[in-house]
């Protein structure tokens, strides 16, 4: 099939070179040549601009946006003015799923089709391929069958569940039509939520085996502050990178991410390069503000979208205030490091 990719970063250029290598046509379009033109380099049809990406598409058209949630209603009205009734605007960035009614109508309104499409792979999808959430109208889901299936992993990625007849049928193809228009982004939204919880624990874990070595960071006077002379206390210098690679084989906590935690421990036992600054692009806030609607309980969620904002200084004066009223209302003093 024929598809024009806008948007040619780490997720966009991969899905690019994943498509050329099942045969796709690809017609490619970014800000930055460079990115066009490594493409090009190997094989997708470049476009200096939006109107020479649709011109090189024959109709039905497929447009395919990856670009940041903000940029997409800007690039959805330069597009508008150039596609014909039955072509197919695709979305599959991180937008917040309540924009994609909206779009979708608007494009409706033109005999346009739209489909948001949750992407997940990130930079390994090139090798190991995508799982897609979409969300929008069947016909254009059918009509691009070939895409989803060339972007997906391969079915022998993961075995099918027990009972399930086949892999090669619905969510076992490593994509699915979750529902109407705003389904894809949804259940997207949530995936990035629970990602969100799944690296906090393992942060708080493999933190928890670390300070194990150190002695704990209790100050004196603290309540269940370590005594030095505790010979129960718990003081093992052990090794994290170890652990990681112990816990991929057979625990019931072993999963990608873990096989990337023990890749980055194996390369810098103490991530001595890392600040740890861990930055949100919107999808956390947004699953805990579809909790706070839906009336959901979501603590583990909430909690590590918080720290992840603490982890960028948003708690420094929080902290500071704490130690003020400590010392004003008791004498209290900040233990010095």
């Amino acid at each position: 099939m024929q598809i024009g990719m806008v948007g040619l970063g780490r997720m966009g250029s991969n899905m690019v070179r994943r498509l050329l290598g099942a045969g796709h046509d690809c017609v490619a379009f970014d800000r930055d040549p460079a990115a066009v033109a490594a493409l090009a380099a190997a094989g997708a049809r470049p476009a200096a601009s939006l109107g020479e990406l649709v011109d090189g598409l024959a109709p039905p058209r497929t447009v395919w946006l990856m670009l940041p949630a903000a940029a997409v209603d800007a690039s959805i009205d330069a597009l508008l003015p150039l596609l014909l009734p039955g072509d197919t605007v695709v979305d599959g960035g991180n937008s917040h799923y309540r924009d994609d009614p909206r779009r979708a109508a608007a494009l409706a309104r033109h005999g346009l089709h739209y489909l948001d499409v949750g992407t997940s792979g990130g930079v390994w999808g090139l090798a190991d391929g995508y799982c897609l959430m979409i969300g929008g109208e069947p016909g254009p889901v059918q009509r691009l069958e070939p895409v989803f299936a060339a972007l997906a992993p391969d079915a022998a990625a993961a075995a099918p569940t027990p009972g399930r007849e086949a892999a090669h049928t619905g969510a076992a193809r490593g994509w699915l039509h979750c529902g109407p228009s705003g389904a894809g982004h949804f259940v997207k939204m949530v995936h990035n939520g629970i990602e969100y919880g799944l690296m906090a624990a393992y942060a708080e874990g493999f933190e928890l085996l670390r300070q194990a070595g150190c002695g704990g960071q209790s100050q004196p006077g603290d309540a269940g502050a370590l005594a030095a002379d505790d010979p129960g206390a718990p003081r093992y210098e052990l090794d994290l990178a170890e652990i990681a690679e112990l816990w991929r084989r057979g625990s019931v906590v072993r999963s990608w991410l873990l096989d990337l935690l023990a890749h980055a421990l194996l390369h810098d036992g103490g991530l001595d390069d890392l600040q740890g600054r861990v930055a949100d692009s919107g999808e956390g806030r947004w699953t805990l503000q579809a909790a706070i609607e839906l009336g959901t309980p979501a603590p583990v969620l909430a909690t590590a979208l918080f720290a992840r904002f603490a982890s960028r200084g948003g708690s420094d004066f929080a902290n500071r205030i704490l130690s003020a009223m400590r010392r004003e209302f008791g004498g209290h003093q900040e233990q010095r490091s």
